[in-house]
């Protein structure tokens, strides 16, 4: 059974053991897996806080792929589709950050999450009493393959239409990701329910008073985002299985470089990084040391 990232890695980081250097066993243990024997994370100077080793980041990368394809082959390829499966950035922090609940965080990453010609998306738009919908549909499909946008829902219809419980996770089931005009996103948190913030789907805010709809479709599409809940664990989308092992680790890096830039303090404020699926164990990534901490 699938479980919850969030919930399966914030858990106490391990002591190290008595030694110069830091060692991690083999999550899936043996060489056929993907990794010969233990990993070597961290140097003495590293456990002070400061960059990942690039090294382990594209060794974690390389082996969870190389999982990733044996069960797709044991499931006769029925895991993902061609955007393949999504991996996750797990993120501990030593203190809750200074997020708002209602507005996710873009990071910018070299190598787009969400496809922009292969994504689902939904775009959520501002009408009154459906005026303004019929309109923002016209201009969607002027632009080429609708800017990447299968379905445009007017903030009117989502609290008609989508009233019930069911309704609401249905709808959120539907579509790979949802943007909104920044202008109603205040208001969708009460129109779109728990389901939304459970699956980590909260609409994406972009801005389509400036009228230049495609460029801003594609540019929310180009990031990844961090979604906050409240606590300190933040699970983050931050590549797919389609991705090489080199892409997986430059979304990594460029990533976690993207997120210290807007914690409060910045690389500090992290207590530990790992990488996994949806089903897999997770791979250590980074991790404090207990005598760094204040």
């Amino acid at each position: 059974m699938a479980s919850n990232p969030c919930t399966f890695h914030c858990v106490p980081v391990p002591p190290h053991p008595p030694s110069s250097k830091r060692i991690f066993a083999n999550p899936w243990g043996g060489e056929e897996n993907g990794v010969r024997g233990p990993t070597r994370i961290f140097s003495k100077r590293r456990r002070r806080g400061g960059a990942m080793d690039g090294v382990q980041v594209k060794k974690a990368a390389e082996a969870l792929l190389k999982w990733l394809g044996g069960e797709k082959e044991k499931r006769k390829n029925l895991l993902a589709g061609d955007e393949g499966e999504l991996l996750y950035l797990v993120v501990s922090l030593k203190k809750p950050p200074n997020f708002k609940k209602d507005k996710p965080q873009k990071l910018q990453v070299p190598h787009p999450v969400h496809q922009y010609d292969g994504a689902e998306i939904c775009l959520i738009v501002k009408d009154h009493k459906g005026e303004g919908h019929k309109q923002a549909k016209e201009k969607v499909a002027k632009f080429e393959k609708n800017a990447g946008v299968t379905k445009v829902l007017g903030v009117s219809k989502l609290k008609t239409k989508y009233e019930s419980h069911e309704a609401k996770r249905q709808l959120c089931d539907s579509y790979d990701l949802f943007l909104a005009d920044d202008r109603v996103i205040r208001v969708l948190p009460s129109l779109l329910g728990k389901s939304f913030f459970k699956k980590k789907k909260q609409p994406i805010p972009v801005r389509l008073a400036a009228g230049k709809w495609d460029k801003a479709i594609k540019k929310a599409c180009q990031g990844t985002y961090v979604f906050w809940s409240g606590g300190n664990c933040l699970n983050i989308k931050v590549a797919r299985s389609s991705h090489t092992a080199e892409e997986v680790a430059e979304n990594i890096t460029t990533g976690v470089e993207n997120l210290a830039k807007i914690l409060p303090g910045k690389m500090n404020d992290i207590q530990s990084l790992y990488l996994k699926s949806v089903e897999s164990v997770s791979l250590p990534l980074y991790s404090v040391a207990p005598e760094a901490q204040k």
